[in-house]
């Protein structure tokens, strides 16, 4: 990252005193100062005046709620106190400050001992082992449509920092893009599963089996009632242009998808937590962009306490048979009340038995603790987003608002049973901290994951053929005789055998669904979907350290990207060429690729 020079700092904090100016431009001259980033230097200002110029669209809405009150309207109050307007929010920079808690990972020439020191959290995690089928035939997980890694790592690159290996959980890379999975015909099932099995790009020998699942999607138009609570972090951590300002922009997107059949609360904690907007009709637009504009950051962070609240908001306003949910901002600082995350856990636990789901969605630098906010989603029956951009919030919340509020099936679980006959090894690609065990799938007391409307999840598996001479593990000296089971495998033609368990919303008792999987499948000619999907795999292993894909490149993901990129209504799959470019290009950089450091607790 670039510095200012020591007499432009002493000006900039100056004019903050004074005035609570925009942070100061850094030094052209000090842009220079790391060779082999000229692109990234592009890219960043290219980034830059997007953002900017989102910015300004989502500030004017927001000046536009000042001038109406200006004219007349009566502010709220707090505790009959008047609530003080917060300064218009100053646009996010596109590059934003990394802390030299990362110093190692950065190319030369980009850090600054001046910068506080990095305490972000992220959990620790082991990539999965490869399996034998003849010992473990069968694969359990539940799903994840968490994304928060995939922009959370992108902020990273952003910055010229290569991220810790426990930030990067490749199935939220594999599961931020659309594949075009082929949706259901009809609501008698929520989703439909397919399945597509090719040849591995890294190694020709062994093969990638891809299962997707396409949920049912819904108009916005015809979406359910749905009683959102914003619990909003108003510490003094998110007092940085990346954390409450580009927050309060996020939200402002939202407001104007909201109808007058929803409600919506606004609650903040910092210290104590305290009510800033009851539950309000989703078309008074005004009254909540108000509120939001009005927040502001400064005191200890008491999680615990703003939790509680927010919850006892969202059971005021329950509204039956309609969508119940408590969005959760936050760099996810706790530092006071209840900061044990197991009670944290358990609390979020117990309200969502009572129907009321919980989204985190995680933003800032320095402080982030990764590790609690995919935490309290998962156990929250939510999903888990970052937000790192104003065009991430309109993804999150406006392009995907119906699979982001609307679930259509609860504790989704795939299991998978390798036939041995067929497969000598597999590796299940991502999902560590999703495993179940063999019994939990057909166990309903058991939680997983859910899927909302329109949403898709992507599993990928790496197989190892038998007879393939492409196998990991050293054969066993007395081995395995082959099961009945297997025989009529090899009757059937099955490699595999997918089973899917969900519960339809408001039921207790799980549904099945089941289908084999044959050799036959086979494709010489894998689906543009396929293509992307595995060089995203790719990408996310090479972030992590490089160990599962036969040292295939940098340069062989970005080909590989970029010949899959297809339809791209949204630019990502461009974009995500351009984070694998950045990626080799710090490798470059620093002259060796070094490879990621793992960051657990």
């Amino acid at each position: 990252m670039r510095h200012a020079r020591p007499s432009l700092t002493l000006l900039a904090v100056a004019l903050l005193a004074a005035c609570q100016s925009q942070p100061v431009a850094e030094s052209p001259s000090s842009a220079s100062s790391s060779p082999g980033n000229a692109d990234i230097t592009a890219n960043l200002a290219e980034a830059e005046a997007s953002a900017a110029a989102d910015a300004a669209a989502t500030s004017a809405t927001l000046d536009t709620v000042r001038v109406r009150q200006q004219a007349g309207a009566r502010p709220r109050t707090e505790y009959g106190r008047p609530i003080p307007r917060a300064a218009a929010a100053p646009p996010p920079p596109a590059a934003m400050k990394m802390s030299a808690g990362y110093a190692a990972l950065r190319s030369p020439g980009l850090v600054s001992s001046s910068e506080p020191a990095n305490t972000e959290r992220y959990a620790a995690r082991d990539d999965n082992p490869v399996h034998r089928a003849s010992e473990q035939p069968v694969s359990t997980f539940s799903i994840d449509v968490d994304t928060g890694s995939y922009s959370n790592v992108r902020r990273m690159l952003r910055d010229g920092v290569r991220p810790p290996a426990d930030a990067v959980r490749a199935e939220e890379f594999i599961n931020y893009f659309d594949y075009h999975h082929p949706a259901p015909a009809n609501r008698d099932t929520p989703f439909r599963v397919t399945t597509e099995l090719a040849a591995a790009p890294w190694n020709s020998k062994r093969q990638i089996l891809m299962v997707g699942i396409k949920g049912y999607d819904v108009p916005k138009a015809t979406l359910p009632p749905a009683n959102l609570v914003l619990l909003i972090d108003t510490s003094g951590s998110m007092d940085s242009p990346d954390k409450l300002p580009l927050l309060k922009q996020a939200f402002a997107q939202l407001v104007p998808q909201l109808r007058a059949q929803d409600r919506v609360s606004v609650v903040v904690y910092a210290g104590s937590a305290g009510l800033v907007l009851p539950p309000t009709p989703g078309n008074r637009h005004d009254e909540i962009l108000g509120a939001l504009d009005r927040l502001q950051a400064g005191g200890s962070t008491n999680g615990g306490d703003g939790i509680r609240l927010a919850y006892a908001m969202a059971k005021q306003a329950f509204v039956k048979d309609g969508v119940n949910r408590v969005i959760l901002a936050t760099d996810g600082d706790f530092n006071v009340g209840t900061v044990d995350q197991d009670a944290l856990e358990t609390l979020v636990g117990d309200r969502r038995k009572s129907g009321i789901a919980l989204t985190t969605l995680g933003f800032g630098q320095g402080n982030y603790n990764d590790a609690m906010a995919e935490r309290l989603a998962d156990v929250g029956d939510g999903n888990h987003a970052y937000i790192d951009t104003l065009q991430e919030a309109r993804k999150v919340l406006v392009e995907e608002m119906q699979s982001t509020l609307l679930t259509i099936a609860r504790d989704v679980k795939i299991q998978i049973e390798f036939n041995p006959a067929y497969v000598s090894e597999y590796r299940l690609i991502g999902y560590e901290n999703r495993l179940l065990k063999r019994e939990d799938f057909a166990n309903d007391k058991v939680d997983a994951g859910d899927i909302g409307a329109g949403h898709e999840v992507t599993a990928l598996y790496e197989i190892t053929p038998a007879g393939s001479g492409a196998d990991r593990l050293p054969p066993l000296r007395y081995g395995q005789a082959g099961s009945a089971a297997a025989s009529r495998g090899v009757a059937g033609g099955e490699i595999a055998h997918l089973q899917l368990r969900y519960k339809p919303p408001g039921q207790e008792t799980s549904r099945l669904i089941a289908t084999p999987i044959r050799a036959d499948a086979l494709s010489q000619k894998p689906s543009e979907g396929f293509r992307f999907a595995t060089a995203v795999a790719a990408y996310a292993d090479l972030l992590r350290g490089g160990q599962h894909i036969d040292n295939w490149s940098w340069a062989q993901v970005l080909a590989a990207a970029r010949g899959a990129e297809g339809s791209d209504r949204f630019g990502l799959r461009r974009e995500f060429t351009g984070m694998v470019e950045q990626a080799r290009q710090l490798a470059t950089a620093q002259a060796t690729d070094i490879p990621a450091i793992a960051a657990g607790e």
